[in-house]
């Protein structure tokens, strides 16, 4: 017998919810929001955007169809199945997070507030969800596959992102280590991090430290394969150099070795897409090594 497809539907906490938990009444949220100039009726207007979109959303599931419904922070214990179609209400960022759970399942992003989110990864309106259900299941509905970056410790620590991979101290100090690139080169660096972006994230964080280094080194293009890679701030001593700080990996130059790091600090630590609780933990002496991952994003 034939399971009926599922749709599970990703969310997240509304900041209305998160004062109210904070604050415990709705008059100790107004209170504490017009000490910071705000008003609890923006706030309370957003919440009802999400809450009507998620309305929406599921009530366009056809029937018989299963479905479930997971909030962001619950998605590390959330097992999802290789036939689930994914539906994410919410910002852009949402997209990211429930990506490096999904291996080959399709994701249709959801904007409940259009014109507060850029919208590149949500970019449907919710009414459009009942018509999009059918088509994906049934094979006919566009896909882009979108990129994504792996980091992959020695010991077997594994990581994947859909943005960008930052690796350096997890407090943000000095990170000292042999940096060595797919084609043997090696440099000893002291630095405030290496990020590797790919082409979705490459309008991001790593735009952002292209403009400001003043690079004309292109970045991958958001349905492109290929990842950019960038040490931050890097330190001339007489024992480190800065001669290696940026660099492309393309198909067929590097991509599938990545760029590699050989630990020289006592901790390290690797995240992916901001979310630091979600992290591999690197010592003294270990080898990570940054490239693309096997997996993509299927983005409707």
């Amino acid at each position: 017998m034939t399971l009926a497809p599922r749709v599970v539907v990703v969310h997240r906490t509304t900041e209305r919810d998160g004062l109210l938990a904070t604050h415990g009444s709705a008059g100790q949220a107004a209170f504490f929001l017009r000490t910071r100039g705000r008003d609890l009726v923006e706030v309370e207007a957003r919440d009802a955007a999400q809450r009507s979109a998620l309305a929406v959303v599921e009530a366009a599931i056809p029937r018989g169809w299963r479905q479930g419904r997971v909030e962001r922070a619950d998605l590390p214990r959330f097992r999802f199945a290789p036939e689930d179609v994914v539906v994410v209400v919410g910002q852009d960022g949402l997209v990211a997070n429930v990506a490096r759970y999904l291996d080959g399942n399709p994701v249709i992003g959801v904007d409940p507030d259009p014109g507060r989110n850029a919208g590149v990864l949500v970019r449907h309106a919710p009414a459009e969800v009942e018509e999009l259900l059918p088509a994906v299941v049934a094979g006919r509905a566009p896909v882009e596959r979108r990129a994504m970056v792996r980091a992959e410790a020695d010991d077997g620590q594994r990581l994947d992102a859909l943005n960008e991979i930052y690796l350096g101290h997890e407090t943000h100090q000095t990170a000292r280590w042999t940096l060595v690139e797919p084609d043997g080169a090696r440099e000893r660096q002291a630095s405030s991090g290496l990020l590797v972006t790919t082409g979705t994230g490459a309008t991001g964080w790593c735009r952002s430290v292209s403009r400001e280094r003043g690079d004309t080194m292109p970045l991958p293009a958001a349905t492109q394969r290929g990842l950019a890679w960038f040490v931050r701030e890097a330190w001339p001593s007489p024992v480190t150099g800065v001669e290696h700080t940026a660099g492309m990996l393309g198909p067929g130059a590097g991509l599938e070795e990545g760029i590699a790091v050989v630990v020289e600090s006592d901790r390290l630590v690797a995240f992916g897409d901001g979310i630091e609780s979600d992290r591999l933990t690197l010592t003294w002496g270990q080898r990570v090594r940054v490239s693309e991952s096997p997996r993509v994003l299927l983005l409707v």
